[in-house]
C-alpha cells in the first residue's frame, strides 16, 4: 500500500485534495498533516474520520525533528504539499508569518523528504500560485514560462518555495512536480476570501466591501476541478515539470460581486437587486495586482484536463452548499470549530 503525505489537508483546498485520493484510491494510505491554525478545519473531513485508508496528523511542517520522526516513522511514496499562509491582507499586516511557513516550512519538509524517501521513486508535488507571475495588463494570460515578478509579502513567499523546490530536483535528484493555480472557489472555504465572505454578509446583512472600484480581474477555478487535476498531475505529470492550472474564468471583482448578489437573492428570497444596494468601496488594498489569468493549455494537451462547470454554475453549487452547511459557516466565524481537534482527538 502506497503511503502519501498530504500537507495542510484541513485546509479549503487540502480537503478537497485529501476527499479526491482517500475516495478515489482505496488502495493508498493517505496521512492528513497540518498545524491546524485559524484555517485548518477538521470538520471539513468529518465524512472522512473512519475511512480505513485515511488518518490525520496534527503538526507544523517547520518543526525539524517532528517532521523526520514523521517520515521515518511512514517510509512516504509521495508528499503533496499545500500547507501554507495564503491571505495576502494578513501577510501585508504579518509578512514574518508567510516567510516561516512558506519557506522556512518548505525547506525543512523537503530535508525530511530527501532524508528518509526513496529518491529515485518518491514524487514531491508542491501547490503554488498564479500570484508569484505578479500582474497583467489587459492581454495576456500567465503561461508557464512568465517570468516570477512577485509583489506581496505573501506571492513572494511563495516564489522563494517554488525557487527551492526546483533547487532540490536540480542540486540533489528529487523527483518533483509544481503547479500554479488560479483563485479557488468552492465548499468550505474560510469566509475571509471574497465569494464565502460575501455570502457569509449577504446572509448576516452586513456590506460587501470592494476594494478600489472593483476593476481588479482574477481567474476563478473551481475547486473540485483543482482537486482533479492535482490527482491527474500527481500520477501522470512530467517530472520536473511545472503546470499552470486555470478556470478560464476571468471576471472583474465588482462584477462577480454583482452576480453573486443576483443568484444569492433568488436563492433566499429577497426582492431583485437587495444585495447590490449594500456594495460598498473601500480602500484599496497595498499592491493590489491588477489582473491575472491562467494559460491551462499544458495541462489540457498532455493530460486532458478540463474544467467541468461555467463559473456560474460553480458559483451556484458553492452557494448551494453555503445555505445548506450554515452550522459549519456558523461555527467557522463564530471560532467554535477549533474546538473539534480536542473534542474528537484528545
Amino acid at each position: 500500500m502506497k503511503k502519501i503525505l498530504i500537507t495542510g489537508g484541513a485546509g479549503f483546498i487540502g480537503s478537497h485534495v485529501v476527499r479526491q485520493f482517500v475516495l478515489t484510491y482505496p488502495d493508498y494510505q493517505i496521512i492528513n498533516l497540518d498545524k491546524l491554525t485559524y484555517a485548518g478545519n477538521l470538520e471539513n473531513l468529518k465524512d472522512l474520520e473512519d475511512a480505513p485508508n485515511y488518518s490525520f496528523v496534527k503538526g507544523d511542517i517547520c518543526d525539524a525533528g517532528f517532521m523526520n520522526d514523521l517520515f521515518l516513522k511512514h517510509s512516504f511514496d509521495g508528499v503533496i504539499h499545500l500547507a501554507a499562509e495564503s491571505h495576502v491582507d494578513r501577510s501585508i499586516t504579518n509578512p514574518m508569518a508567510f516567510v516561516e511557513t512558506n519557506v522556512t516550512g518548505t525547506v525543512t519538509l523537503l530535508n525530511a523528504f530527501r532524508a528518509h524517501c526513496n529518491i529515485g521513486q518518491a514524487i514531491f508535488y508542491h501547490i503554488s500560485t498564479d500570484e508569484v507571475y505578479g500582474e497583467l495588463s489587459n492581454e495576456g494570460k500567465f503561461t508557464e514560462e512568465t517570468p516570477y515578478s512577485p509583489n506581496s509579502p505573501y506571492s513572494a513567499s511563495k516564489a522563494a518555495s517554488d525557487h527551492f523546490v526546483r533547487a532540490y530536483h536540480e542540486t540533489y535528484g528529487l523527483n518533483i512536480k509544481l503547479s500554479n493555480c488560479s483563485n479557488n472557489y468552492g465548499s468550505h472555504h474560510f469566509p475571509e476570501k471574497l465569494i464565502p465572505l460575501m455570502i457569509n454578509n449577504i446572509l448576516n446583512g452586513k456590506p460587501l466591501p470592494v476594494y478600489g472600484k472593483g476593476e481588479n480581474v482574477r481567474d476563478w477555478l473551481y475547486v473540485e476541478d483543482h482537486a482533479k487535476a492535482i490527482d491527474l498531475i500527481y500520477h501522470q505529470g512530467r517530472n520536473g515539470q511545472t503546470y499552470n492550472i486555470g478556470g478560464n474564468n476571468e471576471w472583474k471583482n465588482l462584477d462577480l460581486v454583482k452576480l453573486l448578489c443576483q443568484q444569492m437573492d433568488q436563492k433566499i428570497g429577497n426582492p431583485e437587486g437587495t444585495s447590490i444596494k449594500t456594495i460598498s468601496y473601500v480602500t484599496d488594498r497595498a499592491g493590489h495586482d491588477f489582473r491575472y489569468a491562467i494559460d491551462s493549455s499544458k495541462l489540457m494537451n498532455e493530460l486532458g484536463w478540463k474544467p467541468s462547470v461555467t463559473f456560474e454554475q460553480g458559483l451556484s453549487k458553492t452557494i448551494d452548499w453555503y445555505l445548506t452547511n450554515k452550522p459549519w459557516l456558523d461555527n467557522v466565524t463564530s471560532g467554535a470549530y477549533q474546538t473539534y481537534y480536542d473534542a474528537m482527538y484528545k
